[in-house]
């Protein structure tokens, strides 16, 4: 019994009506209601109140917190945070918009846009495996978050490119780049926070890692929509024949990609297609602005020692015995907690 009033109930019903507020505003907006719309806004403001309330409620009033605010105050946690949230932003915008370029400006088929986001999903994991392969060898992480953040940013710029003339052997090598250093970012992240937390908040760090990444991609798909939807009616003002139809056109821009896939080919669909091409360059250029962000805010994070990661060896004692693993590990374990300081 003694155990389960130490459960962190409160902190528990707080934060997960925050979360749930938050998420239910971004997912209406621009979709249900317009973001304009007191259903939208006031969620959305709740859930941030709720994030505000959260933290100083962990910070004076659980015993056993389930999310130490310590996770928070630490620089290079920090940081790393917020480079995750938006790092899913950017990834979420890269799976989610991509298609919609090839469907309604290519005029691909569901199964045929699968594939072209092949060069993304073929290069993601496999650079962020080598990246953590590295790092493990060489014990120093930040170089990973600032080539990362510079290889995501020439990648999100160059997909301006993308236009409705622009032929495939093109787009493959134009979107090769993103997915290289979005899978950079991955490990680099991670890496950051588990250095910079001591060993007792290190469950809650990850976890809180995992929860801003699903913020970041939940963002993503908001963040990307309100920028497709108003350069999407801005754009379509320009073409006498189609501004009358560009409240409604704006309105659902994600259908409208279908939509222009099976729309007969004449001169509108040509000047809808090309004012949608132009719409998706204006969400890659954002999230290319983003990327710069995350390259500037990566320079604050702090280069920790990676050693207690590594299994320890036996050291000798006095008289040429190897001490027992107990009491380096205990050593080590003393030392690391005592204080945690940057390389």
């Amino acid at each position: 019994m003694t155990k389960v009033k130490r459960i962190d109930y409160g902190g528990c019903v707080i934060s997960i009506a925050a979360a749930t507020s938050f998420i239910m505003g971004i997912s209406w907006g621009g979709v249900q209601y317009p973001w304009s719309s007191w259903r939208t806004i006031v969620p959305i403001v709740f859930g941030l109140l709720g994030c505000i309330a959260f933290f100083f409620y962990e910070e004076y009033v659980p015993v056993e917190p389930i999310v130490p605010t310590t996770v928070f105050k630490n620089l290079t946690c920090a940081v790393s945070y917020i480079n995750t949230i938006i790092h899913g932003i950017v990834v979420i915008a890269l799976v989610f918009y991509l298609p919609l370029y090839y469907e309604g400006v290519k005029g691909f088929s569901t199964t045929i846009t699968g594939v072209a986001l092949f060069p993304e999903t073929f290069t993601v994991a496999p650079a962020a495996v080598i990246i953590g392969i590295v790092v493990g060898k060489v014990g120093v992480y930040r170089w990973a978050g600032w080539s990362g953040w510079t290889i995501s940013m020439l990648g999100l710029g160059i997909l301006y490119l993308l236009d409705v003339n622009t032929t495939t052997v093109q787009w493959v090598f134009l979107n090769l780049v993103a997915g290289i250093g979005t899978g950079f970012l991955y490990p680099a992240h991670q890496f950051g926070i588990q250095a910079a937390t001591s060993d007792k908040d290190l469950a809650a760090a990850v976890s809180m890692w995992s929860f801003t990444r699903s913020v970041g991609q939940t963002l993503g798909v908001a963040v990307g929509g309100v920028i497709l939807q108003n350069q999407l009616l801005q754009k379509l003002r320009a073409y006498p024949n189609l501004a009358a139809k560009g409240a409604e056109y704006s309105h659902n821009a994600v259908a409208l990609a279908s939509l222009l896939r099976d729309m007969p080919d004449t001169p509108d669909r040509a000047d809808l297609k090309q004012a949608y091409a132009d719409s998706l360059k204006v969400v890659f250029a954002v999230m290319c602005g983003l990327c710069g962000v995350g390259l500037l805010l990566s320079l604050l994070v702090k280069d920790y020692s990676l050693d207690r990661f590594v299994p320890p060896v036996p050291a000798t004692g006095g008289e040429g015995s190897p001490r027992s693993a107990s009491e380096s590990e205990i050593s080590e374990k003393q030392a690391f907690e005592t204080k945690r300081e940057p390389v």
